[in-house]
């Protein structure tokens, strides 16, 4: 059967948090009730007038809930495949710290104090210590940027996208990544009450033998007993592994087979567990990859079912992350086929997820079913400082060129806010919708 082509695609940040309304939604189901917490009384900073975006920021699209994520999977696709960007867009992302070390989605007036109306955001903020980190040269903004994130650490050892809800999955994963780039291991940062770490709080979202069957291994996106939810999934297999948005490339390692979960075998503690759990999240994965020609659906409620390419860019790299080369390159091939207008159209984010799922596998994403990623991501901001090591000119570019832009070296659009405990609250705009990056 001929593969499908993507329509009306959802992409990282804000439909990726459409994708975790889906979820949202059933554990309103589940609680009853939802009511949206303080943290999402106020609204967000105001979007920047047409034609007056920062000059120093990738995309063209109002960057009111996606512009530090979109910013900072930009500069770290770039970093990965020997592109240093412009410095002004290294200024612009550090610039849009708070003082307390967060970060929001966009902040029109980096120059204005953030105060208690800013929307801090642990998913914006994790991708910007991941993109900061490999950048180098920015060693205070990502201390204070981590230090932070232990700050609003849940009791039970995760994190959630507006402090003060509940953990999610997602959430969770993108700052044991952060964590890793950094330099930490995740497994020493615990709560300040209960002693938990990231990976004992991810695992809650795994389901167990008491799943049915064809669910077993996968993760949902917050509530345990939820449905399972691909895209957390994607992310729980790449987090459990300490792995962030860049995933080595397979090389010479091992190509080994997804291990479906096994409810015969003992429980495992440790390393092996968390190794074992990710294995399972990638056969589950596997299974929905194999059942819908190598592409993963959107499950967006009242939608037409649909395939989601950002999702299934996120499912390449899980699949690398674990070893899985020959799984991880099915889907990818389906990309090469199709991705390539939803990147068009959702701009730098959209470009960077594929740009790393190809390095994740070791394919030249500048040879990408015929389009030149790289190329295509260098041109939605400023001109790079240097490629392949050439500057502008064509001339040797050397460290410093960047200024304090440093050195440098991926899943958000938060159009939506999630928190459960009273309830549940969506901000819903679009880590995706196509809020159109």
């Amino acid at each position: 059967m001929a593969s499908m082509a993507p329509q009306a695609p959802l992409t990282h940040p804000v439909a990726f948090l459409a994708r975790r309304a889906a979820t949202a939604l059933a554990a309103v189901a589940v609680l009853g009730t939802a009511a949206a917490p303080a943290a999402f009384a106020d609204a967000p900073s105001p979007s920047p007038s047409a034609g007056k975006l920062p000059s120093g920021l990738y995309g063209t699209k109002d960057p009111q809930y996606d512009g530090v994520w979109r910013q900072s999977l930009a500069l770290l696709a770039q970093h990965t495949v020997g592109v240093r960007p412009a410095a002004p867009a290294v200024d612009w992302l550090a610039g849009q710290q708070c003082a307390d070390g967060s970060f929001a989605a966009f902040r029109a007036e980096p120059g204005k104090p953030c105060d208690a109306k800013t929307m801090r955001d642990t998913n914006q903020t994790a991708a910007a210590v991941q993109a900061l980190a490999a950048l180098g040269g920015h060693g205070d903004t990502v201390k204070k940027a981590l230090d932070w994130l232990k700050s609003v650490q849940n009791d039970d050892g995760g994190w959630s996208s507006m402090p003060g809800s509940p953990s999610d999955a997602n959430s969770t994963s993108v700052v044991i990544g952060a964590l890793t780039v950094a330099g930490e291991k995740a497994e020493s940062v615990t709560s300040a009450k209960g002693g938990k770490n990231p990976y004992d709080g991810l695992l809650t979202f795994q389901l167990g033998c008491d799943a049915k069957e064809g669910e077993r291994g996968a993760f949902t996106f917050q509530l345990k007993g939820a449905a399972p939810n691909a895209d957390a999934t994607a992310a729980a297999a790449t987090g459990l592994l300490g792995m962030g948005f860049v995933v080595p490339p397979a090389g010479d390692r091992a190509d080994t087979p997804v291990k479906p979960l096994s409810c015969e075998e003992g429980k495992q503690e440790g390393t092996a567990g968390r190794d074992r759990a990710a294995d399972a999240g990638a056969a589950y994965l596997v299974a929905q990859l194999d059942a819908n020609e190598q592409h993963l659906p959107s499950a967006m409620p009242g939608q037409e079912k649909q395939p989601d390419v950002g999702n299934t860019a996120d499912a390449v790299v899980a699949l690398a992350a674990g070893g899985h080369g020959s799984a991880a390159r099915k889907p990818l091939k389906w990309l090469e086929r199709n991705a390539a207008d939803w990147a068009e159209q959702n701009g730098p984010a959209a470009y960077a997820q594929l740009v790393l799922a190809a390095h994740a596998t070791g394919s030249d994403p500048r040879a990408f079913g015929g389009t030149d990623l790289v190329a295509a991501l260098n041109a939605t901001g400023p001109k790079p400082a240097a490629v392949n090591g050439k500057g502008a000119e064509g001339a040797d570019a050397s460290e410093d060129s960047q200024g304090s832009g440093g050195g440098f070296g991926f899943w958000w659009v938060i159009g939506v806010g999630l928190a459960i405990g009273a309830g549940v609250g969506f901000l819903l705009s679009g880590r995706r919708k196509k809020n159109d990056l």
